[in-house]
């Protein structure tokens, strides 16, 4: 049985029209050159995916290393009788947060839901712990999610005094 390339030879290519010919070099150039981008583009990938990964292990052994020291220490005071609505509110616009807050909600046991909108992320991140720290307010559950633009998130958190 005979296939297309048992006629690809020297004989055969040196048979075309030097027309053919240029064209099939061409090809044969153009295919290299992709083959080559193909090959820097992909390695450029992995590249940066071992970095990020070198990253993300040195940033959780240190996340682990640290874990240890803040469990131990202790809850800091609980605010001056004021409520956890107050406490997020005054703490929000002390923040900056203020714009970005869309409702809260009390919830069981004291619980607050918090919803805030196109919040900077980093803002957000910083609020939380200035409110465990200053407030001994704990996160019971946090949902972030991107809101499109690059540093906002959408965030659905639920807080608790004490």
């Amino acid at each position: 049985m005979k296939t297309p390339f048992d006629s690809l030879s020297l004989d055969s290519f040196n048979a075309l029209s030097v027309r053919e010919q240029r064209m099939v070099q061409l090809v044969a150039a153009l295919a290299v050159v992709v083959l080559l981008v193909g090959i820097f583009s992909l390695d450029r990938s992995v590249s940066h995916t071992q970095q990020r990964l070198t990253k993300k292990r040195a940033d959780l052994t240190w996340m682990q290393s640290a874990a240890p020291e803040i469990a131990l220490s202790a809850p800091p005071p609980a605010a001056n009788g004021e409520s956890l609505l107050v406490i997020v509110d005054r703490s929000a616009r002390e923040s900056g947060l203020a714009s970005a807050l869309a409702g809260s909600e009390p919830g069981a046991n004291g619980a607050l839901a918090v919803r805030l909108e196109r919040a900077p992320f980093d803002s957000l991140i910083a609020w939380l712990a200035r409110l465990a720290q200053q407030n001994g307010v704990s996160v019971d559950s946090a949902n972030i999610e991107k809101s499109g633009a690059p540093g906002l998130v959408n965030a659905a958190i639920v807080l608790h005094a004490g």
